[in-house]
């Protein structure tokens, strides 16, 4: 899937939420400690990570493509 980025950057655990692959803040915060976010080929621990254009994002079978909104 892919997510337009409205801002400069948008924080791991809100990009989780906010794309549906997480529930609740504190799904997506769960998710990213256990080790089941994959940014860029890896295994990303910080669930406040700035994440930027360009960037992909892997939990499970889900996998989101960050790009930024064109004005």
């Amino acid at each position: 899937m892919k997510f337009e980025l409205e801002d400069e950057y948008i924080e791991l655990f809100k990009l989780l939420k906010i794309t549906g692959i997480a529930e609740s803040g504190a799904q997506a915060k769960m998710l990213i400690e256990e080790g089941h976010v994959i940014r860029n080929g890896e295994v990303e621990m910080r669930k406040r990570a700035k994440i930027i254009s360009g960037e992909k994002i892997e939990v499970g079978d889900e996998k989101i493509e960050v790009e930024s909104v064109s004005k």
